[in-house]
């Protein structure tokens, strides 16, 4: 897609990222999610939690935030989560939350993330190479109301998950309403 430009985002982008979330989703979720966008936005994370926008022609017309995971028994093991992703209705279709995952994807390996989680449709993001069996090690920090939606990838193969780890996530992140 030509004019397309992938960027971290900043705070003075908070309320194109709302317009956003608020119309790429459901009037169910809409809320949840936009407020979830802006607080990883203002989210100081150690490490680094990273939120991208995709701008065409200088409008931000799509946005995606991953956060880092921990596991209380692996300190030194680096996981990160998707989430949101949201894509203005007249851009979806067009490959625009592609560029969007793939950015990150390759962002977080070159950090030598070990693993990427998501809680998404598994259509849209078996495509990238999540997939639930690998997400069967880690344990969701609530109960899943769409359990086929937790889905993880392998980005850095040299630290092995052997049995359930239970996953902490960033505070904004610690809603149950959201998984």
């Amino acid at each position: 897609m030509t004019n397309l430009k992938i960027r971290l985002a900043n705070e003075r982008d908070g309320e194109a990222i709302r317009g956003v979330h608020l119309m790429a989703f459901p009037e169910s979720e809409r809320q949840l999610v936009s407020t979830l966008a802006l607080d990883l936005l203002r989210e100081q994370t150690d490490p680094e939690t990273y939120g991208f926008v995709a701008e065409h022609d200088g409008v931000i017309i799509g946005q995606v935030t991953f956060s880092p995971l921990s596991i209380a028994a692996m300190e030194d093991w680096v996981g990160y989560i998707l989430a949101p992703l949201g894509i203005l209705p007249q851009w979806q279709g067009r490959g625009v939350g592609s560029h969007l995952v793939e950015h990150g994807i390759n962002t977080l390996t070159g950090q030598g993330v070990h693993h990427l989680l998501v809680y998404g449709d598994p259509a849209y993001y078996g495509r990238f190479g999540f997939d639930a069996d690998t997400a069967a090690r880690f344990v969701p920090p609530f109960e899943l109301e769409f359990p086929s939606g937790w889905q993880a990838m392998t980005l850095c193969p040299d630290k092995t998950i052997t049995s359930d780890s239970k996953i902490i996530c960033v505070v904004p992140l610690r809603k149950p309403a959201l998984w």
